[in-house]
Formats: structure tokens, sequence, C-alpha cells
């Protein structure tokens, strides 16, 4: 790989993956320091339940940010493998967020509609991110795999590899792109920007358009409904 696409990759980890990995520590942090103010459980869990997702959270942005980490990892050839690790932690986490809050809705422990919609609106935003992190990491090896000559076979088809004549010449997918295949997928529950060819992309983006039917479709529309 030529030196300047592997610092490009970089970059790309540090100033476009860590700041997405950030907001997502915000946004726990904020439901975190809310629910203590207002008095909010998660079904039946402390509101300190939604900081447990920070650890694994605040490791995967020192290794997308920071040098030492990152190269510490890439010394053992497991930096693809730590990353596929935390975000599946994170995937996990939120998805037990989801199913406490729906655990909650069903037993009738939701009263607040503006509650509510805050924490199924963390959730949301959490899964969109945290999905778009999943498929950068996750398509053809990863950012600094798919830059390499014989990069593995494409996970996912974006409109400018059918068309290269309408893109820019050398161009690549980023991580931009993938969240914004992301958060297609979870508002229109299907692809709508780039097609899922493996197997593997087919299942987590299956996974993602049933998290995010369940938090659009029941929790929000509770959520309207109890404001109503």
């Amino acid at each position: 790989m030529a030196e300047d696409e592997l610092h490009e990759a970089e970059v790309e980890s540090r100033w476009e993956a860590a700041p997405a990995v950030l907001v997502v520590i915000v946004l726990q942090v904020a439901i975190s320091l809310v629910s203590r103010d207002q008095g909010w459980t998660l079904w039946r869990l402390p509101w300190w339940s939604w900081m447990i997702l920070i650890i694994p959270e605040a490791i995967l942005f020192a290794a997308l940010a920071l040098s030492w980490p990152r190269r510490q990892i890439e010394q053992f050839g497991r930096r693809r493998e730590v990353s596929l690790a935390l975000f599946l932690v994170v995937g996990i986490g939120n998805g037990l967020a989801l199913a406490a809050l729906l655990a909650a809705l069903i037993g009738g422990d939701e009263h607040s509609g503006g509650e509510l919609l805050c924490k199924a609106g963390t959730i949301w935003i959490t899964n969109v991110i945290a999905f778009g992190l999943w498929y950068w990491v996750f398509d053809r090896g990863g950012p600094v795999r798919r830059r390499e000559d014989d990069p593995p076979p494409a996970d996912f088809q974006f409109p400018q590899m059918e068309n290269p004549e309408l893109a820019a010449p050398g161009w690549h997918p980023r991580l931009l792109d993938y969240l914004y295949l992301s958060f297609t997928n979870s508002v229109a529950f299907s692809p709508t920007d780039a097609m899922p060819l493996s197997r593997q992309a087919k299942v987590l983006m299956a996974l993602e358009a049933s998290a995010s039917a369940v938090t659009v479709l029941l929790v929000a529309a509770r959520a309207v409904n109890i404001l109503r």
C-alpha cells in the first residue's frame, strides 16, 4: 500500500470514526445525567446503567484517535478484530437497552412521552452510528485493507462503484458513506443507497432495520400517543 493511502486511512480513523464514537459517548453521558436529575429508570435499571457502555466506547475512541494504542494493536495484527469486538459490545449493549425499554413499555412503566422519546432517540441514534461504524470496519476487510492492491470482494455495492464515470478518480467509500447507508436503512428499513452483496452484510442490515423498526414504530409511536 502506498504511504499516502495508509495516511489517508489513519486520518479517516482519527478524524471521522473517532468523533462518531465521541458523539455516542456524549449521548450516553447526557441521558445518564438527565435520568439522574429527573429520576428516570430504564425498566428496573438505575440511571447509571446508561454509563456502562462508555467503558468499551472510550477504549474504542482511544484505539481510533490516539497513535500509541492504535500502533500497539497493529503490531499484534489485531486492529480489525479489536474494532469489531468493541463495535459488537456497543451493539449488544444498545440492543439490551432497547429490550429493557420495551419491557418497561409492555409493563406499563412508561407514562411520560418526553422521557420515552429521549430514551428511544438515544438508542436510535446510537444504533445508526454503531452500525455505520460496523459497516465501515467490516466492508472488504476495513479501511486499510480495502485500499490495498488486492482487497477482498466488496460487501456493499455503492452507486459510484457501478458508475465510476460519475465518481472522482480513485473514489472509495469513507465513513460518511457508511453512516448514510446506516441512516437510510434505519429510516426506510431497507437498502436505498448501497446494496448488500455478502450474506454477512445482509444479516447486519436486517438486524439494524429490525431494531430501528421496533424503536420507531413501537416506542416512538407510544411516546407520541402519550403526548396527545
